[in-house]
């Protein structure tokens, strides 16, 4: 692929080139995206060249324009060069582009670059500019983007000598529609029907091992494991500790703990924990100051004062899917304690009420001996 910097260059020469013989240069772009990119190469390259400053550049896009402000608010979340720049001024200030409502505040007077919607030359200022503009052979057309099949950015590249206008009307094409006048920096390809279209992939990637894991050289087949990291187009597998180190990214561990109101006895919890988890392992009571469970090696559940229960553990994706389940026993738990106090106290009135019974009975048999006797 061509280097970056060549593309500009091809790009900016073109343009400086057509516009020193007082010719127009119209660029069909998409509004947002790849449009923000060739206005900050347009002001860079005109800032660089003083017989350029009286040359006028316009961008013609309302949604554009709308959305120029949070290019200028979101610096930070752009690349280094913007950064380095945003430290002298902010670069989507630009010093030497306006914005164009429309073709009526256009004053074409003289050599110009317009970059305008829609990309495709459908409609549009950038298709105005281009019907007044495509008899001349002075113009060139710069197209950024891809073309839309279809569209009349994509008729243009095939060269005819004359092109529909909106109004029904045929013009003819002067514009010399070749390299360099017209630049395709996304070219499309539309096969022939039933032609066969193979496409080549370099599946394998390759990681370079830095900091501890590269102490020691793995047997074959050995599997090694740490923290791939992609930094630009390289690969790198390096500790978690050494992250900080060899990159700008740091780790860091999250502790966390849920206290739980619970009123059982704490061993009906290790009880019913046992039967869910393979590891439950009691505590000594002078490391965790008081009854602890360790449940599969990493969570800590402690009995603390006033009848509650706090869990305490590292996050990670198992610990949280552990933590989670003992919560949820330790709640059902505590919804079970509350039916069986309810279940005692019926069972009590209910003895009360056949004692009570009974007693009735007894004084009525007592009454009926005593008149019988007499």
């Amino acid at each position: 692929m061509v280097p970056r910097n060549v593309r500009e260059k091809r790009f900016t020469d073109v343009i400086h080139s057509n516009i020193s013989q007082g010719g127009r240069v119209p660029i069909p772009a998409f509004a947002l995206g790849r449009a923000q990119e060739l206005l900050l190469i347009h002001d860079e390259y005109w800032s660089n060249h003083p017989e350029l400053h009286n040359i006028p550049i316009y961008y013609a896009s309302p949604l554009a324009k709308r959305c120029m402000a949070v290019y200028q608010t979101y610096i930070n979340s752009m690349n280094e060069r913007i950064h380095n720049e945003f430290a002298n001024s902010n670069p989507f200030d630009f010093k030497h582009i306006s914005p164009l409502k429309s073709i009526e505040n256009f004053n074409d007077v003289g050599p110009s670059v317009v970059m305008a919607s829609l990309s495709g030359l459908q409609s549009g200022l950038s298709r105005q500019l281009f019907e007044m503009w495509c008899s001349d052979k002075k113009n060139a057309c710069v197209i950024p983007g891809y073309v839309v099949e279809g569209t009349l950015a994509e008729t243009i590249i095939n060269e005819p000598k004359e092109v529909t206008l909106m109004i029904g009307l045929t013009a003819s094409l002067n514009m010399q529609l070749m390299p360099p006048n017209i630049i395709l920096v996304h070219q499309n390809y539309f096969p022939k029907e039933r032609q066969s279209v193979e496409m080549y992939f370099n599946s394998e990637k390759m990681a370079k091992t830095i900091g501890r894991l590269a102490e020691k050289t793995p047997e074959v087949g050995e599997t090694v494991s740490g923290l791939l990291v992609k930094k630009a187009f390289t690969y790198q597998i390096m500790a978690p500790d050494d992250l900080h180190v060899f990159s700008q990214l740091s780790t860091a561990n999250i502790s966390q703990r849920i206290t739980i109101a619970y009123s059982g006895a704490f061993g009906v919890l290790k009880h019913r924990l046992k039967q869910i988890f393979e590891s439950v392992e009691s505590l000594p009571d002078e490391e965790s100051e008081g009854p602890a469970l360790r449940v599969h090696e990493r969570l800590t559940v402690k009995y603390e004062l006033e009848k509650h229960i706090s869990l305490h553990w590292r996050s990670d994706l198992i610990s949280d899917m552990v933590s989670d389940s003992v919560l949820a026993l330790v709640l059902n738990i505590s919804r079970e304690i509350p039916k069986v106090v309810v279940e005692s106290e019926e069972a009590t009135k209910t003895e009360e009420e056949n004692n009570k019974k009974a007693e009735k009975v007894i004084r009525a048999l007592l009454a009926c001996d005593c008149q019988c006797i007499t």
